[in-house]
Order: C-alpha cells, then sequence, then structure tokens
C-alpha cells in the first residue's frame, strides 16, 4: 500500500479551495464563504490587505530564513494560528477534531471555538497547542465551569470573543434557509440563555480574567482605545477582529486599523490578527506592520473540506512555504527584521 499522503496532491492553496467548493453542499459552501448583510467587511478585508505592497531588497545572502516563533509558550513553525471556526467544521466529517490534528502536525496552534460539538478535553487530548475562545453563552457559573474545564486540559491560553453581542444578519444563509445554529447532536451545550452576549460588559471582561491562570485577551478589539482598556484589566495578548465580516457590515477592515492599535500597545502584548489574508505574503505584511500572529479560518477550513486533517496540514505547509519565500525575496532572514517600512500603500 501507498504512504503517499494524498493531500501532497495539492500543489497550491487555490486547489484547495476549487476542492473544497466541489465538495461541500451549497449551503454550507455560502456559510463558509458568506458574511454578514451585503458582505461589505469581508470584502474590505481582503481589499485593504491586497492594497499593500512589500519592499524588495536584494543582494542579502537568504540561504536561511527562519519563520518559528514562540507563542503562549508553544515554539510554532510559524505566526500562523488557526482561527476558531465552530460551525464551519460541520463541512467535514469529526471537523473540529480533524482541525486539531492537522494544525498539530504542521506544528501550528490552533483556536477551538467555544461553540465546538466535541467536548473540549476530546480536543485537547490530541496534541498540539491550543488556544480557547469563550463565549459568554450563560451566567458566570456556567463560564466558570467551562474555563475550570479549559484550564483542567491544558489549554494554553483564552479569548473572549467580544464583537458578537447580537448575531448577525447571513443573508447567504437566508437565502439558502441554512440554519447553523439550530444543530444538533454535539456534547457541548450553548448555555442557558442566548441574550448573555447582548449583556457582557468590561466588568465581565475583568471577571473572567480575574479566574485564569493562562493568559488572557479579547477577540474583536477594533480600537486603539479598547486595546488599551484591555490591558488596563489585565489582558496578556489583544486580538484584533472583526469576525471575518461575519457580524457587522459596513466595518473597516483589521490591517487598516493595526498600526494604531500597534502604536497604542507599543510591543507590551502580542497582538493577534485576523480577516482578509490568504496567503503567506499577507502575513508578512500583518508582521511588518506589528501583529505578532495571523489567524487564518477560511484558507485552513478549505484545506480541511478538501482532504480532513492532511488538507489542514497541506494548507499550513503552503502557507509556511510562501511566508519563507517572501521574506527572502524581500531580503529579510527572520521575521524580526520587519518593519512598516517593509510595506507601502499600492494603487495595483
Amino acid at each position: 500500500m501507498s504512504s503517499v499522503n494524498p493531500a501532497e496532491a495539492f500543489a497550491t492553496l487555490s486547489e484547495l479551495r476549487a476542492a473544497a467548493k466541489e465538495k461541500l453542499p451549497r449551503d454550507i459552501w455560502g456559510y463558509v464563504a458568506g458574511a454578514a448583510g451585503a458582505e461589505a467587511t469581508r470584502r474590505r478585508n481582503r481589499r485593504a490587505v491586497r492594497r499593500l505592497a512589500l519592499q524588495q531588497h536584494v543582494l542579502i545572502d537568504v540561504r536561511e530564513v527562519a519563520t518559528n516563533v514562540t507563542l503562549f509558550g508553544a515554539h510554532l513553525a510559524a505566526p500562523i494560528i488557526v482561527a476558531p471556526m465552530g460551525g464551519l467544521a460541520t463541512g467535514w466529517p469529526d471537523g473540529e477534531r480533524e482541525m486539531a490534528r492537522g494544525a498539530a502536525a504542521a506544528g501550528h496552534l490552533h483556536t477551538v471555538s467555544g461553540s465546538c460539538l466535541w467536548p473540549m478535553e476530546d480536543i485537547a487530548l490530541l496534541g498540539g497547542p491550543l488556544l480557547f475562545q469563550l463565549y459568554f453563552h450563560g451566567d458566570r457559573d456556567w463560564v466558570a465551569a467551562r474555563l475550570a474545564r479549559v484550564q483542567d486540559a491544558g489549554y494554553r491560553a483564552v479569548a473572549l470573543t467580544v464583537d458578537s453581542a447580537v448575531y448577525s444578519r447571513r443573508e447567504r444563509d437566508l437565502v439558502n434557509r441554512y440554519r447553523p445554529r439550530a444543530r444538533s447532536g454535539g456534547s457541548e451545550p450553548r448555555g442557558p440563555d442566548d441574550t448573555y452576549p447582548a449583556r457582557l460588559t468590561w466588568e465581565d471582561a475583568a471577571w473572567v480574567k480575574s479566574l485564569l491562570r493562562v493568559p488572557f485577551g479579547l477577540k474583536g478589539v477594533m480600537t486603539a482605545d479598547d486595546a488599551l482598556r484591555s490591558l488596563d484589566l489585565g489582558a496578556e495578548f489583544v486580538w484584533i477582529s472583526n469576525h471575518g465580516g461575519r457580524q457587522l457590515d459596513d466595518g473597516l477592515a483589521t490591517i487598516d486599523l493595526l498600526p494604531a492599535i500597534a502604536a497604542a500597545v507599543g510591543g507590551r502584548v502580542p497582538i493577534i490578527i485576523d480577516g482578509g489574508f490568504r496567503r503567506g505574503s499577507d502575513v508578512a505584511k500583518a508582521l511588518a506592520l506589528g501583529a505578532s500572529a495571523v489567524a487564518m479560518g477560511r484558507t485552513l477550513f478549505y484545506g480541511l473540506a478538501a482532504a480532513g486533517s492532511s488538507g489542514v496540514e497541506r494548507a499550513l505547509s503552503l502557507l509556511d512555504l510562501e511566508l519563507r519565500i517572501t521574506l527572502a525575496l524581500m531580503g529579510r532572514t527572520s521575521l524580526g527584521e520587519l518593519s512598516p517600512v517593509d510595506v507601502a500603500a499600492s494603487r495595483g
């Protein structure tokens, strides 16, 4: 029997995306690829990343290019982490666990969604460093119980999602009559009352922080003021995110906000960013502008839908390769050499 990994047949990220689209039912593809309202935020995210160009420096020895980093005590192959996907993982059998397996095999950090279907302890047993995304979908007793489980299971950090006070109108799902929140069969309860996200305040965030012995941050920060306020309550990282355009439509692009937030944070804590990042060269742009790591969702889901955990591993390995090649062609041999001078606005 051949030991060749079938995912190796995919030479590009575009091939993984095409295979995923071919395999997935129309309603699930719409849920994965779509966003809120008219999808202006989703498009703006991507457009903002693409309009940035990279500076090229020549006649530098780039035979060795280092992309490895340490984040939350985990040694990672590159500063590319798997964003929480929750319902997106329904597009592949055993999707959430397969995503974790692929990330672990590639040497990357995986973020487990608070709306995952599998018990968080089961995912932790698969190996690889994990970050937990917390949704405040219950009272404080319910949240405290989940956080105790997260920490006992060995998760490296917790990100409280703060951009989902109410659930957005996602028109592709409405047209397809697809109801991802009505899924059943999962073993992780949503909580006793789904109005809790609308009640969430800074006081609640501070309370969550008080329960944790692992690094804590807010996912959904979109202003320098909120970033500073999160540091005031003790956050150990900041996650810039607009939920991939899946919450507030007509919102700002995350990478446009990165320089101001990075300046406000001043290197005191790591900054994670997501929103519109698809290639290794996109990651280089974010790192140059002050991000510590880039989280990706859709790109890695395409790998999952195309070939399960092997597809996730393949997608991450391709992203790592693209990042190394990008750095070499920029004349940079390590991530620490990147700075804002390496990025410029472009009309093309």
